[in-house]
């Protein structure tokens, strides 16, 4: 059976983590990652971007389940809790606020630091890239964007290893988000037609 061009998505993930080495700016190409998601739900009010377009699932999938990377064992339940998937998609989102905060303060002038933080502790020096090509404030974004996508990467490696391969998927913040954008929506229609 042909494949369809949306199963080959894991690529574009791969190539946006491996752009990021080279030139932290590629890191701004994340944003289409992190806006289709959300676009999608609220317009259709369904996940079909987690269930059939998300390259990182894809690429989980790929690396756990064909090449067996995996170690296929059922996620812990409290990942599924709903306390949990919550806790972390606020937790996020905040580390992803101090970002936008850091991203602020640069474009008002203070310092670039051209470090992505890894698991929100980890500085990694990131000095090979070419941040010259545009002013600081969009240099820090990208930093910023890149050390929360590449935390996400690596939470999803962790996770995938240890567990069934699309293990990330049962608390990704995206996902989570996504859920309740549709539920939302949902409430609200059953709500305009009664």
């Amino acid at each position: 059976m042909k494949k369809k061009w949306y199963e080959y998505l894991w690529i574009v993930s791969a190539t946006y983590l491996a752009l990021g080495f080279f030139n932290i700016l590629f890191a701004w190409l994340g944003l289409i990652c992190f806006m289709t998601p959300l676009i999608i739900s609220i317009a259709k009010g369904s996940k079909s971007y987690c269930n059939t377009y998300c390259g990182r699932g894809q690429l989980f999938t790929l690396l756990g389940g064909k090449l067996g990377f995996s170690r296929k064992k059922t996620p812990p339940k409290f990942l599924r809790q709903t306390w949990f998937r919550y806790s972390f998609l606020t937790f996020f989102m905040t580390m992803f606020l101090l970002m936008i905060y850091n991203t602020f303060l640069v474009f008002a002038g203070a310092t670039l630091t051209e470090a992505v933080t890894l698991l929100w502790v980890f500085n990694l020096p990131w000095q090979w890239t070419a941040t010259s090509l545009a002013p600081p404030g969009v240099a820090q974004f990208a930093f910023g964007f890149y050390g929360v996508m590449l935390t996400s990467t690596v939470l999803g490696l962790i996770t995938m290893i240890l567990f069934k391969p699309n293990s990330w998927c049962v608390y990704c913040p995206m996902g989570t988000m996504t859920q309740g954008i549709c539920k939302l929506k949902y409430r609200k229609e059953i709500v305009e037609r009664t």
